[in-house]
């Protein structure tokens, strides 16, 4: 046996554990992200409710209609008036037959003023879903 270069070969060792710790903390990190981020992408402004009993909405992918407490109308977070109310809400359902409109009326509002924007969405005849919030339990 023939040996160039007179240099012994090193045996490499291969470490083949797997550190669970960074995995871990890349999962917590996510998991804050999403507590953080999951109210903000529920949509609309924020209103106090009226409670009630309810099934809750199935869609992710309701478009929010608010009423404020001063009467003012929102599509997600954007203020609209009642003139561009319809064609705002048209642009925003495009084609989709089956969306859903979410209504969130503050509790402290005028129920004829809730009744207006229902009539809004009547006459463009889309699916109409009220918010509530879920009364406590006794």
């Amino acid at each position: 046996m023939m040996r160039f270069g007179g240099r012994r070969r090193r045996q490499v060792t291969v470490n083949a554990e797997i550190s669970i710790t960074n995995l871990v903390d890349v999962a917590f990190v996510l998991l804050i992200i999403f507590m953080i981020t999951a109210p903000i992408l529920q949509g609309g402004i924020e209103v106090k409710l009226p409670q009630a009993e309810a099934r809750p909405i199935d869609t992710p992918k309701a478009i929010v209609v608010s009423i404020a407490e001063d009467g003012g109308l929102f599509i997600a977070k954007t203020r609209v008036s009642d003139e561009e109310f319809e064609n705002v809400l048209k642009a925003q359902i495009g084609d989709d037959k089956d969306a859903i409109v979410a209504v969130s009326g503050d509790r402290n509002i005028d129920y004829g003023r809730v009744t207006t924007v229902l009539g809004y969405l009547n006459r463009m005849q889309v699916n109409i879903a009220l918010t509530v919030e879920p009364n406590p339990r006794r």
